[in-house]
């Protein structure tokens, strides 16, 4: 409690001194999505299915893929890339580009997405299988023709989800790691937007990924939105390159989806509704573009299509779907 009021302080301190601030705004450029086949699976539809709308009638050409080490490596020593080499097959068919995640903690609740054969073994000796895992995806897929970057966790210093807190430590081996395998595509490196500093992400990677949440869902203080001005993300970013020097910087999770206090695939559209609607789709969407940044990466495409295919309601998806035909 204690850290949510402090955090939303600083965000309405920070916010205020920033009203004057006057950085230009940059129009958008690229629109991407998440995409977790997990996700799509929990909403009672077949990933293969939802990832080919995604790229064939959403017509979307960015994508990110978090690369969960239990679906790869299901028993010890045993890796399967089925799901994966599909994935980035059907991406190269459609000219998409992508960003692969790998590590621990990837995106999607619990957040934390280690093989279970391997969660009752002792620090050290998961660290060591996490970093075989990284290379067997690494060394798969650095010469694909697809491949924009990779992402090594997600949120490593954002104490949220069923994840302890990260050692920086191992996460700089994991990045050493992945730099030394494939030296010829960037690492990116992600924060939260509004709970975080972003520096000690920022100067680790050289592409920053920023996390972007207007609504959110506290069990103390309930539907929240948080009172911040574009402005807001303008003056991080700003403050970020003065500290770390300039580099690339990312919306890489937009929510474009209900933050509420159940699980989205358990709950009625109704009900969704109340914490996500369609206009409150379209008010995100202009608020980010006057964040910017030209690369946002929106949260909640397997929902989209579940609301489409499931409750028959199109209209996120024809949405989005506007937006990635630009």
């Amino acid at each position: 409690m204690k850290r949510f009021l402090f955090s939303t302080l600083l965000c309405l301190v920070v916010t205020v001194s920033v009203f004057v601030l006057r950085a230009p705004i940059l129009p958008s450029k690229i629109w991407g999505v998440t995409f977790s086949p997990q996700y799509m699976e929990e909403f009672g539809i077949g990933w293969r299915e939802g990832y080919d709308a995604i790229l064939g009638e959403l017509g979307v050409r960015h994508i990110r893929i978090p690369v969960y080490w239990w679906r790869v490596e299901p028993q010890e020593g045993q890796f399967v890339f089925d799901d994966y080499d599909y994935q980035l097959q059907k991406a190269e068919e459609v000219g998409a580009r992508v960003v692969l995640g790998v590590g621990r903690k990837l995106p999607r609740w619990p957040e934390c997405h280690e093989a279970k054969w391997a969660s009752d073994l002792d620090t050290e000796r998961k660290k060591k299988l996490i970093l075989k895992y990284i290379e067997q995806v690494v060394n798969r897929y650095k010469n694909s023709q697809v491949l924009d970057a990779w992402q090594v966790e997600n949120e490593p210093f954002l104490p949220f989800g069923d994840c302890p807190l990260y050692d920086a430590k191992f996460l700089d081996e994991e990045i050493a790691l992945v730099r030394s395998l494939d030296p010829h595509h960037p690492v990116m490196v992600t924060d939260s937007g509004e709970l975080s500093i972003w520096i000690r992400a920022a100067k680790r990677g050289d592409i920053f990924g920023t996390t972007m949440y207007r609504t959110i869902y506290s069990k103390y203080v309930g539907s929240f939105t948080y009172p911040l001005l574009p402005s807001f993300f303008r003056f991080k970013r700003a403050v970020t390159e003065m500290i770390v020097g300039e580099r690339p910087m990312v919306v890489i999770e937009l929510q474009a989806e209900p933050w509420a206090p159940g699980h989205i695939p358990h709950m009625s559209k109704e009900d969704q509704y109340q914490y996500f609607s369609p206009t409150k789709f379209q008010d995100t969407l202009r608020y980010a573009e006057r964040t910017g940044f030209d690369t946002y990466y929106l949260w909640g495409a397997e929902w989209w299509y579940w609301l489409k295919v499931h409750e028959n309601d199109p209209e996120i998806w024809n949405i989005a779907k506007a937006l990635f035909k630009q």
